[in-house]
């Protein structure tokens, strides 16, 4: 039988570690797995807001879920719940289980249940499984992929899909305060891969604030069989967006810090000379801009010429329909 207590920590063996969340089949799923299912960013395209009100409305028909797991618990910021559940085991604080085989911790940090009580118990909850015993550096591999996916990167949020569809938690900071002064190590290649798409520089400087710029190796770099990228490498890919983006003041912040930034400098992002010109995936300047909610790039692109019913040779959208895809309701009205 696998250790429990070891298959969500960095410790564990790649198989037991590997779990696709998307993969996974909610038909088949007991209602409190399907609630956990429902209420937590998975990290692929189904990520959506209409499934965190599910996951509230089944808990709202069935409330006895939270008593039933403590993974549903985690995932609903159940304080009380969880409380008894680690009275009757408290071994449960580092156990995997729920869909995805998570710890209790993970569920909690992934969740995006649009529940006042789940936003305003969080850290409650998550100092009661630390307490406990819950390893603030749990985490799993995302489809076998090398880059752990830990409990900083689901609080961290966002990511490829857009903020939209994979937001931060509405405690981001004060949660990953709370894990990072409970030993989590600050070096979170997929958190910063996440947060890198947005100008936004809150994740670096909380970060940086315990020790990112100089932290020695972390239990997901030195783990057997690791294969995440060194540090030269993440540093690299983070300078190369901020430049390509002109993300200048990033490109500062990482300076301030100590990482050699080669001297790039960053792009200064003018109105095209033809601002309905389709780059190499066929969509225009209009539609990225519409998919990252970027209200003041969309004025200016409109006030260009831009036009916005032009569709995109890849979906056949709309820049308004990138919006409505992204969950940008701001975006989306203003290209009505």
């Amino acid at each position: 039988m696998t250790d429990r207590a070891r298959s969500g920590s960095a410790a564990a063996s790649n198989a037991d570690l590997t779990v696709d969340p998307g993969a996974v089949d909610e038909s088949a799923l007991a209602p409190e797995d399907l609630f956990s299912s429902l209420a937590c960013l998975r990290y692929g395209p189904s990520d959506e807001p209409p499934r965190w009100r599910a996951a509230e409305e089944l808990l709202a028909r069935d409330p006895g879920i939270v008593g039933r797991s403590i993974w549903a618990a985690a995932a609903a910021s159940d304080t009380e719940a969880v409380a008894a559940h680690l009275r009757a085991d408290p071994s449960l604080a580092a156990a995997p289980g729920g869909p995805f085989g998570w710890h209790p911790l993970m569920y909690l940090c992934y969740s995006r249940l649009p529940l006042a009580s789940a936003q305003e118990n969080a850290l409650d909850t998550a100092t009661l499984l630390l307490d406990a015993g819950a390893d603030p550096d749990t985490g799993f591999l995302h489809s076998g992929l090398p880059t752990p996916f830990t409990a900083l990167t689901g609080v961290f949020g966002e990511g490829e899909q857009g903020a939209g569809r994979q937001p931060r938690h509405p405690r981001c900071d004060e949660l990953a305060s709370l894990l990072l002064d409970r030993g989590a190590h600050p070096v979170d290649q997929q958190a910063l891969y996440n947060r890198m798409f947005r100008p936004d520089d809150a994740h670096l400087t909380l970060l940086f604030a315990y020790g990112l710029a100089d932290a020695g190796p972390g239990p997901w770099e030195t783990r057997p069989g690791a294969q995440t990228e060194n540090r030269a490498q993440m540093w690299r890919r983070q300078i190369d967006w901020a430049a390509q983006h002109g993300f200048s003041a990033r490109l500062t912040l990482l300076a301030e810090h100590g990482i050699d930034t080669g001297g790039a400098t960053a792009a200064v992002h003018r109105v095209p000379e033809d601002p309905n010109a389709k780059d190499e995936e066929g969509a225009t300047p209009l539609h990225h801009a519409a998919w990252a909610g970027d209200l003041d790039l969309i004025r200016t692109l409109l006030d260009a010429g831009a036009d916005r019913t032009v569709v995109d040779e890849r979906y056949g959208a709309t820049p308004r329909g990138w919006a409505e895809h992204a969950y940008q309701p701001e975006a989306e009205r203003l290209l009505r």
